[in-house]
């Protein structure tokens, strides 16, 4: 993989340095900086980009990314949702032996797709683990991002009693899985000003695990939407196996590529008022592009407050990756409006963002159909997460790429570190 500079890249492709920093803004290409802060970025991936820009890309196929190689290696997931990642894993080619989630609609979509899973509906809290330990390879789940009661004192597991990490952290207590895996938004490493993810990581290395965390970008990862989370990795001390973490793409995939040929399906519709209002606003465009008078009245006080305010009346492009995916595509704050038609995306559209396979049905309301598939986690994303599961299991690296990944993984830990946390490390 050949990179250059910002200048290096402005200059071959005889753009200014502003193009690229604004392709980086939207999220269409990712730079990593070395050691003097200089940001280098893939030769290959900017020509893609700007060939797409002038019309000339050669565009990489969506598809939903599936293994047909099985392996033996066992699954229990914590707070399933609606089997994004339970989905990702099975294609990964991973077994899920059993899946937890409370809610209704969740399971019973769950039920519907996979009658063979074993699926439970019941609150975490109320499980009991103990009868699978020594027969589970990966316990994985997606828990909220709670505050946490925490005084200093390092306590590490105990001070997340109350919380459903607590529930997550017991689960592995009991059962002792090889690897553990969290998905988070990426608002947690920022939450409670870093003590939250500080006080997790202490947690898993009090139960016995090696963690490592990483910020996952979907959208180079086979996904067509710009969205990040947080992915933390532990493995269990006993085990020499380094956390392995997906390598981002070359390519990001449009959201003309994923629509193309989507089934017709249930969706909201927006009222007459509103329609009028995003009738004005163009592919790509939000409430910058309406009359001054009709921000206004659209805004009302956000108006007058400060930030981008981009997703305000916010109608989606054809030649990007999708925005994040909510709960809900009409929200005043969060618009999902469809780039030509005058309407929020349908939830068949929503599950091609979200790389769900057409057959995926979703039971409940409409409602809860958009709040299913908003949460959960991209279904190619928890693939390209469980072939780098498979792989740690079986061995495959080197031992140079092992000792670079420890040590890289090892400072970004220490760089964590709180008073009062240090001693738990």
């Amino acid at each position: 993989m050949e990179t250059v500079t910002l200048d290096e890249a402005a200059k071959y492709l005889g753009v200014a340095p502003a193009l690229i920093r604004s392709w980086e803004k939207k999220k269409l290409i990712q730079s990593k900086k070395d050691h003097n802060n200089t940001r280098f970025f893939d030769l290959e991936l900017l020509k893609r980009i700007y060939d797409n820009s002038q019309g000339k890309s050669q565009e990489v196929g969506f598809k939903i990314l599936q293994n047909t190689e099985k392996t033996e290696f066992t699954t229990i997931e914590l707070f399933a949702g609606c089997g994004g990642m339970a989905l990702g894993f099975e294609n990964a080619g991973l077994q899920n032996e059993l899946l937890i989630e409370l809610n209704k609609d969740c399971v019973n979509t769950l039920q519907k797709n996979r009658s063979h899973w074993s699926v439970v509906q019941e609150d975490v809290a109320k499980i009991d683990f103990k009868s699978y330990q020594g027969k589970i390879d990966i316990v994985s789940g997606g828990f909220p991002c709670q505050a946490f009661s925490y005084a200093g004192k390092g306590k590490g597991f105990e001070d997340t009693r109350g919380t459903l990490f607590f529930e997550f952290a017991r689960c592995l207590e009991e059962v002792k899985p090889k690897i553990a895996v969290a998905e988070n938004v990426r608002g947690l490493l920022s939450h409670q000003k870093g003590k939250t993810l500080s006080i997790m990581l202490a947690s898993l290395k009090d139960l016995g695990y090696k963690p490592a965390y990483q910020v996952v970008s979907a959208q180079f990862l086979d996904v067509p939407q710009k969205r990040e989370r947080v992915v933390i990795i532990a493995v269990r001390k006993d085990l020499d196996i380094p956390s392995i973490f997906p390598d981002p793409k070359s390519y990001t995939i449009s959201l003309k590529q994923a629509l193309t040929n989507c089934p017709d399906s249930i969706g909201v519709n927006y009222n007459d008022r509103k329609k009028a209002i995003m009738e004005l606003v163009p592919p790509g465009g939000n409430w910058r592009d309406l009359p001054l008078e009709i921000q206004k009245k659209y805004l009302k006080n956000s108006f007058y407050k400060g930030g981008g305010r981009t997703g305000f009346a916010k109608r989606l492009s054809w030649d990007e990756p999708c925005l994040t995916i909510t709960c809900s595509p009409a929200q005043t704050q969060t618009e999902r409006c469809h780039p030509d038609k005058t309407r929020p995306l349908t939830v068949r559209e929503y599950a091609r963002v979200q790389t769900f396979p057409d057959d995926w049905k979703f039971t409940g309301s409409l409602t809860s159909q958009y709040k299913q598939i908003g949460n959960a986690v991209p279904v190619n994303m928890a693939y390209h997460l469980g072939q780098c599961l498979i792989a740690m299991l079986e061995g495959k690296w080197n031992n140079q790429t092992k000792q670079q990944v420890i040590k890289k993984q090892e400072t970004e830990i220490q760089q964590l570190l709180i008073p009062g946390l240090a001693k738990v490390f």
